[in-house]
């Protein structure tokens, strides 16, 4: 409001104005927050926290610490040179024992074994053969029990394990990974998991935007020039897929695509091919799927930019001289550009997390990093290295998203 508006209602009133209109505006950005807080306070429980703490798993290590507590601090002071002393010894045993007794010792058994295969049956076998008398000394006791935990090896992986927060997670997560004896090293290319898992999610996500760009610039160009009432119904064809399930969607591809199934019974009953084509459980399956599931997405970005450009400037170029394909491609494009923007990146986005369609319709060598993230909390109950994971993909996300604005400004991309 106005300075001179703020006056005269200051001087009507007898009162003093700017106080008066600031404490109004004060109480309603209030209301306005009261009324918000219950969203707010749903979407910080359903969805910022559990994100939040899944993120924080990737650096958090607790299994060791937690049930090896004098050990983990024991361990702190050790110089990794030499064998720790017989008191270290002494004290895993001792914990080793109580673990097993409180039913934590698999939890600690299972963490270990990230380091290195072996740890689990060391562990059990120790805990399992501990003597009920202790010895006089623990140390030569468990190395003959055991001769592995005479090896240095062992041992640094044992303090590793007990330091928190960790950047174990987020290595692996790279295939990478710190030796026992210190150094960092990349594991081998024909056992790298995660960075060819992330180069395939990106390259199945740039693959999908394009088909949907080629395909849904010419329908939404056809919504947004055909006629009020022929474009309200072929746009219900664009929307009702909006409205079926995506499991459904993709379990309807999983019926079409098999070798017996409706596409291929086609083709072969038309004599276009003598044998089924191999068009699931492989890349051109996931691309299908993924394609007619987001193609939607694409055509309602690009069709809320069409319908506001004017199509007197194509007019005003033809009637210049210019051949309608010139006009078309220099003066109509140019101006579709924030709804194709808007499109490729939307796509683009939900695309890098895909889990059900390449996991219905791919094969063995289509895994994307959401199916990999999956594995890793149901079947290997690893949450440090999936919560790694979601930070890398979470990063990515928001580092394209930079670039993307950068250079397209998503932020003033209009949507109608």
């Amino acid at each position: 409001m106005p300075e001179s508006a703020r006056a005269v209602i200051g001087s009507d009133s007898g009162t003093d104005g700017p106080s008066t209109y600031d404490r109004a505006r004060r109480q309603a950005s209030l209301r306005a927050l009261l009324l918000a807080l219950p969203l707010l306070l749903f979407l910080l429980a359903t969805f910022i926290a559990p994100i939040a703490i899944l993120l924080a798993r990737s650096v958090q290590n607790h299994e060791v610490p937690d049930n090896l507590p004098v050990l983990s601090r024991s361990l702190e002071a050790w110089n990794g040179i030499a064998l720790p002393d017989e008191r270290t010894f002494a004290i895993l045993a001792t914990e080793l024992r109580q673990a097993s007794q409180a039913g934590e010792l698999g939890t600690v058994a299972r963490r270990l074994n990230f380091y290195q295969p072996e740890f689990r049956s060391l562990l059990m076998h120790t805990a399992r053969a501990l003597p009920e008398t202790p010895p006089p000394a623990w140390k030569p006791a468990l190395i003959e029990l055991d001769p592995r935990w005479g090896s240095h090896d062992i041992w640094r992986i044992l303090k590793r394990s007990a330091a928190s927060p960790t950047p174990d997670y987020l290595l692996s997560a790279l295939d990478a990974e710190v030796r026992p004896n210190g150094s960092l090293a990349f594991v081998p290319d024909d056992s790298a998991i995660y960075l060819h898992a992330f180069a395939r999610t990106i390259w199945i996500s740039a693959t999908v935007t394009l088909l949907c760009l080629m395909l849904g610039y010419p329908v939404a160009y056809l919504l947004a020039t055909l006629p009020s009432a022929s474009s309200n119904r072929l746009m219900l064809l664009v929307i009702v897929p909006f409205w079926t399930s995506l499991l459904v969607r993709t379990t309807a591809w999983y019926v079409l695509l098999q070798p017996s199934g409706v596409i291929n019974s086609l083709l072969t009953g038309l004599g276009l091919v003598s044998h089924p084509l191999p068009l699931i459980f492989n890349r051109t399956g996931v691309l299908i799927g993924m394609t007619h599931i987001l193609l939607p997405y694409m055509i309602l970005a690009i069709y809320s930019v069409m319908k506001g450009v004017s199509p007197v400037y194509v007019r005003a170029a033809q009637s210049l001289g210019a051949h309608p394909v010139t006009a078309f491609i220099r003066v109509y494009i140019p101006q579709t550009l924030p709804g194709v923007g808007a499109g490729c990146f939307l796509v683009f986005v939900l695309a890098l997390g895909y889990y059900i369609t390449p996991a219905l319709l791919g094969g063995a060598g289509d895994e994307m990093i959401s199916q990999l993230i999956a594995v890793q909390t149901n079947e290997q109950l690893n949450w440090g290295l999936a919560g790694a994971l979601s930070a890398y993909l979470v990063i990515f996300t928001s580092v394209f998203y930079f670039l993307f604005n950068r250079l397209v400004g998503i932020d003033r991309l209009r949507f109608g």
